[in-house]
């Protein structure tokens, strides 16, 4: 694969920017999409790029069309990926549950904003259920929750080699905020960090004879038994928590001596550490703890980082999505968990502050 940059290039750019040159750095062939804000730009900045790259793009009628268009083209063995946000991502489930079902490794890059449908355009993290347990599967998908541009770029990368290596459906979970904002980051090819690139294989049309050369390639949608899918069911769970240790992802401070533990995700924790860090200063013991994968969601970090905390503080531009995830996996470890929801606002460092002074 051909080197993108020179060396690496610090820039000054949007979130949307940052994920189309992300999906060039990581080798994706191919991007199939449909507008819809605030995801629009990183068709717009990847249909400049791919010109340039020998990439491909192809704008479908809507986006169940663009779900089951990147669907086939991983089934011949292309890296593609799509985009999209809100009710897009509501259409993109039925493709998305069909990916989960026939293990195709699609990348779909989620920029969140607040529902019902039409919503707000700018921002929310009210497509966390959606994206961590829609369709109708089991929710055997990994979705990375970024908080900066930096991770952005990092994550697009690490999503395509994850979904490639495991050969489940990978989301980027950012939100309108990131993806309008402008910050600084790095950008680098993925080899010059020693980041070795899974590659593309074909699952369709392989070269010798079934029974003969090769086994069958079973990558069924349909089963007319319902025992049938009962064992792929079993199957695909035990596969699913077997890796989820190898996946799972998660950054903590503070903990060990906490008396309230704040938990946020995505663009929230950058406030939900300034608080924790303005509460030490003074003088109170505030830990904080977020999820990086919140597929599968680390369950067992959460419940170590929590053994000192008399309370926990779940911070989210939800109405209680974050918490929902979090109690299920402290159903044995029950502590009082309290919520700063602010579906589709920023959250800054004082409400948090002040949310935690009331608490203790």
């Amino acid at each position: 694969m051909a080197k993108v940059f020179e060396g690496e290039k610090r820039v000054f750019t949007t979130g949307n920017e940052v994920a189309a040159w992300a999906a060039v750095a990581a080798g994706a062939e191919m991007m199939f999409g449909y507008p819809i804000t605030p995801q629009n730009e990183i068709m717009h900045y990847w249909t400049r790029l791919a010109p340039k790259h020998d990439k491909r793009f192809l704008q479908t009628e809507d986006e169940i069309s663009a779900g089951f268009t990147t669907c086939g083209a991983v089934q011949a063995g292309r890296k593609a990926f799509t985009a999209t946000a809100g009710p897009g991502n509501v259409i993109m489930q039925e493709p998305f549950g069909m990916a989960e079902a026939m293990r195709l490794p699609i990348v779909a890059i989620i920029q969140q904003r607040g529902g019902p449908s039409s919503g707000t355009v700018i921002y929310s993290q009210q497509e966390v259920t959606l994206t961590a347990y829609g369709g109708n599967g089991e929710g055997y998908r990994i979705v990375y929750s970024t908080a900066t541009h930096q991770e952005i770029y990092d994550y697009v990368i690490k999503a395509f080699n994850t979904a490639w290596k495991y050969r489940f459906p990978t989301f980027i979970l950012g939100d309108g905020y990131q993806a309008k904002m402008r910050e600084p980051l790095i950008m680098y090819n993925p080899e010059d960090r020693g980041i070795e690139m899974v590659p593309a294989e074909p699952m369709v049309g392989l070269p010798g004879t079934i029974g003969v050369d090769r086994e069958a390639q079973h990558r069924c949608n349909i089963y007319s038994l319902e025992e049938e899918l009962y064992e792929v069911v079993l199957k695909f769970d035990e596969e699913f928590n077997r890796i989820a240790p190898e996946i799972v992802e998660h950054e903590q401070s503070y903990c060990d001596d906490a008396d309230v533990l704040v938990v946020s995700h995505g663009v929230v924790s950058r406030a939900a550490l300034d608080a924790v860090e303005i509460l030490r200063d003074k003088g109170i013991k505030a830990g904080y703890f977020r999820p990086i994968t919140l597929r599968p969601f680390p369950g067992e970090a959460l419940n170590q980082a929590s053994q000192s905390a008399k309370q926990v503080l779940v911070v989210e531009s939800a109405m209680g999505q974050l918490m929902k995830l979090a109690k299920q996996e402290m159903y044995q470890n029950p502590k009082p968990m309290v919520g700063l929801f602010r579906p589709a606002l920023g959250i800054v460092a004082d409400e948090i502050v002040n949310k935690v002074k009331t608490m203790i």
